[in-house]
């Protein structure tokens, strides 16, 4: 039976990957939808490709090009968030949800509520809103499936995670193993001396070792940021107190993520750095899409290393723990105070180090209200914006020269 398929950020590099997969399996899946946010000319290139029922735009005001671009195909074509977050519902077999940041939430809401199987590449909805989507997914019957690298080698590695065979609610029968861990690459500054930081140039934060991603993502995973907003995705995606979910630099990136269980046993999952790897995974499971992907040669690996995270270099990842044991509005401020701050250092506002300064300056910074529905987590998500805008408004030190 051929899979039908919905892509939320199409034009983005999960979403790329993704329809890498289906372009090599044209038997095996169909796409339904697709979603992106601005890129209209790319947007309309895959629509004619692949020709889905509907594409939506995420920027209303490039729907007349987009919609001109696509005269003539039948392809219903719809604009911004709301008519976006709509496609993600039409019953499809798997949802990809690739759009970057907080943007993402809304069609992950949607898809969840629909009871949809959900690939889920957007980390940001469950660090600001974990609560809510989690227990929406106990509630429809959503089944979600880890895209992240890390998090979709636990799910391979973890079968009797309670979401394994489920509908995706995490929390019980956790007592069979001790922790994970998650690895990260230490991104492009692991050796870079801590006093040329300030150095740093929007060029050189975008240099990830090992994949191409998008710039929100590069930043943070030269941050390290990243990798603390894993550890809080992980803790909702897997039902476990954050004592139970480790994080180690693994430069070689070989294995991607560890289950250490309760008998002493350590079951690792071990891949080439290729993102089609666990969306293949996704796209076929609970079998495997034989996509031919790059064995992992281990006899040119040699040597595997792991380090433990320095905070000094990697205060992000410190901020990020210290926020999913905080609680509460916590995750969702740090989440937005991030974007912001990312957004800053790309536009050349603040020096890299700042980064860090500005999520610190939001955390300190008493916001109230609570995570309980989407709207309260909007709330805050928009207060924690205001105040992450103010502080680098007003501090002159943060200007890069």
């Amino acid at each position: 039976m051929v899979k039908q398929i919905t892509v939320l950020g199409a034009t983005g590099s999960i979403g790329q990957s993704s329809l890498a997969l289906v372009r090599q399996f044209p038997d095996q899946y169909q796409i339904c939808g697709l979603v992106a946010g601005s890129n209209a000319p790319a947007l309309a290139a895959l629509a004619r490709e692949f020709a889905p029922r509907i594409v939506g735009i995420a920027d209303p005001s490039k729907f007349t090009a987009l919609r001109d671009l696509l005269a003539g195909t039948g392809i219903e074509v719809v604009a911004g968030g709301k008519a976006c977050a709509e496609i993600a519902a039409i019953p499809v077999d798997l949802v990809i949800a690739g759009v970057s940041g907080l943007a993402g939430l809304p069609g992950v809401m949607a898809a969840v509520d629909a009871g949809q199987r959900i690939g889920l590449a957007n980390k940001e909805s469950l660090v600001s809103a974990g609560a809510v989507v989690m227990r929406h997914v106990a509630q429809s019957g959503a089944h979600i499936l880890p895209l992240d690298s890390e998090h979709n080698a636990i799910f391979q590695c973890w079968t009797g995670w309670p979401g394994y065979h489920g509908a995706g609610r995490a929390g019980e029968n956790t007592d069979d193993i001790r922790h994970i861990c998650l690895t990260a690459s230490g991104g492009p500054f692991l050796h870079r001396p801590l006093d040329q930081f300030d150095q740093i140039s929007r060029q050189d934060a975008l240099q990830h070792p090992n994949f191409e991603m998008g710039q929100k993502i590069s930043v943070d995973s030269a941050t390290m940021m990243n990798k603390g907003l894993e550890v809080i995705e992980a803790h909702w995606l897997f039902g476990l107190p954050p004592a139970k979910i480790d994080a180690l630099i693994h430069p070689q990136q070989a294995i991607h993520g560890l289950v250490y269980f309760a008998d002493g046993s350590v079951v690792a999952q071990l891949a080439d750095a290729d993102m089609r790897t666990p969306i293949s995974y996704a796209l076929a499971w609970p079998d495997r899409l034989p996509w031919h992907g790059t064995p992992l040669d281990l006899t040119k690996l040699a040597d595997l290393a792991f380090l433990p995270i320095d905070l000094q270099r990697f205060p992000c990842f410190g901020l990020a723990r210290a926020a999913l044991i905080a609680g509460g509005v916590t995750p969702a401020v740090l989440n937005a105070a991030n974007e912001v701050a990312v957004a800053a250092f790309l536009d050349g506002r603040i020096s890299f180090p700042a980064i860090a300064t500005v999520v610190e300056a939001c955390l300190d910074t008493p916001i109230d209200g609570d995570v309980g529905t989407l709207d309260a987590v909007l709330d805050i998500d928009g207060a924690a914006r205001r105040h992450a805008a103010d502080h680098i408004a007003r501090v002159s030190d943060f200007k890069q020269s």
